[in-house]
């Protein structure tokens, strides 16, 4: 018979396992993004476990079944480009052949450059791009005539989205284009500030575009919220003016059963299946470490910008090795 301390310390060291060492399987990647290249998905997100020391990524051939790179090496790491703590949101696009991750870092945003789309990711002159308050959430989209546009969200009087487009150097923006798109104080929609909340937050910006239509993807609320969700605009241009859907939020917990679904990226299939990957709260009682899922989006077959809808039934969370 073991003495009474040997119990209690398996007590202490079992009980909330679940909370502290989650299955090794799920993937915890918060404000997830993809980039697809050459038959390879590749997937980025916040760290669910250490946001201090920058991003992983992990590859798949088929959006269904994940691994981690060879020794799970970071995509970015803390020391190799701007940033000493908080790197969230990232994402990656190519520009002039070569690979680029913009992301947050110090509630700051910096862009790093790699050879390949898994990294690593650095920075030569390690330095934010230059702005007067304080911005997270960045998103490059490319126009059809080559223009690149960085929408992102400051943080002013609230979280608010704004745009602008980007030098061709990437070194920063062309404050002349600085926009506003996005808040929820301007055509404020009731799902946007469910807790009544002075600073209001809308985040997490996906623009693409579609024939003449520019679709904007962004969530809503405080991420720790269960009522964070995701909602979408419509604009004949990259700065709109920008009309909310009026059926939103088109993912929410009433559609995934899951606190927190939102802030995430809009990717394709090889099939043209459009997919948005977006976090959930790791539980009902438990925010972090947020779990990284996916949702099929689908379109209005009549081109009709009101017709967007998510696929509840396609929901699924993803893990490694599946």
């Amino acid at each position: 018979m073991y003495p009474v301390f040997y119990y209690v310390l398996l007590l202490l060291l079992y009980s909330g396992k679940e909370d502290i060492h989650p299955a090794t399987e799920q993937i915890y990647f918060a404000d997830p993004t993809i980039f697809y290249e050459d038959g390879k998905y590749y997937l980025y997100g916040t760290d669910g476990f250490n946001a201090d020391s920058g991003f992983h990524v992990a590859v798949s051939g088929d959006l269904q079944h994940w691994e981690k790179t060879q020794d799970d090496k970071r995509a970015l790491s803390r020391g190799e480009s701007f940033g000493s703590k908080g790197f969230w949101a990232p994402q990656v696009f190519q520009h002039n052949g070569r690979y680029y991750m913009a992301y947050t870092a110090n509630e700051h945003i910096a862009i790093a450059h790699s050879d390949k789309p898994a990294g690593p990711f650095r920075q030569t002159l390690m330095k934010a791009i230059d702005a007067n308050v304080k911005q997270i959430d960045p998103f490059v989209f490319k126009d059809d005539d080559g223009k690149l546009y960085l929408y992102h969200v400051r943080l002013q009087n609230g979280n608010r989205i704004f745009v602008a487009e980007l030098k061709s150097d990437l070194s920063g923006i062309i404050p002349c284009t600085l926009r506003e798109c996005i808040s929820a104080v301007k055509d404020p929609q009731p799902w946007e500030n469910t807790q009544q909340v002075k600073w209001t937050v809308t985040e997490g910006p996906t623009v693409i575009r579609r024939g003449e239509v520019y679709y904007m993807f962004y969530s809503a609320n405080d991420f720790r919220n269960p009522d964070y969700a995701v909602g979408y605009a419509v604009a004949d241009n990259p700065y709109g003016p920008w009309k909310k859907y009026s059926g939103n939020p088109i993912i929410s917990k009433s559609i995934t059963g899951s606190n927190g679904s939102g802030h995430g990226d809009l990717v394709s299939d090889k099939a043209g299946n459009h997919y948005y990957v977006f976090h959930t709260h790791f539980s009902n009682g438990k925010v972090a470490p947020r779990k990284t899922a996916m949702i099929k989006i689908r379109f209005a077959d009549n081109g009709n910008s009101e017709g967007l809808k998510a696929d509840a039934l396609s929901f699924k969370y993803l893990a490694y090795g599946r």
